[in-house]
């Protein structure tokens, strides 16, 4: 089982993830891409990434608005299973 980090390890892990925010217990991002379904492009490898790590994200579609929500629901909160993903969310985005 993942533990949750501590404030300090979120903090640092922000640190790391400019585009990211932290909201009640769990890392955010939004990003407006090109065209709808650009957006979908990239939420359909999101959903490649994630399903090889058995680690989900909660996924805002608003047309070519895509907001990410990443917290591990089963420890209630933020664990390094959040940080790898939002990392992995970024790396798709910078290619898109």
């Amino acid at each position: 089982m993942p533990e949750l980090l501590s404030e300090h390890e979120q903090g640092k892990a922000l640190g790391t993830l400019p585009h990211w925010s932290r909201v009640e217990g769990a890392l955010v991002r939004e990003v407006e891409l090109e065209s709808f379904p650009e957006a979908i492009a990239v939420v359909n490898r999101v959903a490649e990434v994630a399903e090889s790590a058995d680690h989900h994200p909660d996924i805002d579609i608003r047309w070519r608005t895509l907001k990410f929500t990443l917290s591990t629901h089963s420890e209630g909160g933020i664990t390094q299973l959040d940080v790898t993903l939002a990392t992995e969310i970024d790396g798709i985005l910078d290619v898109m």
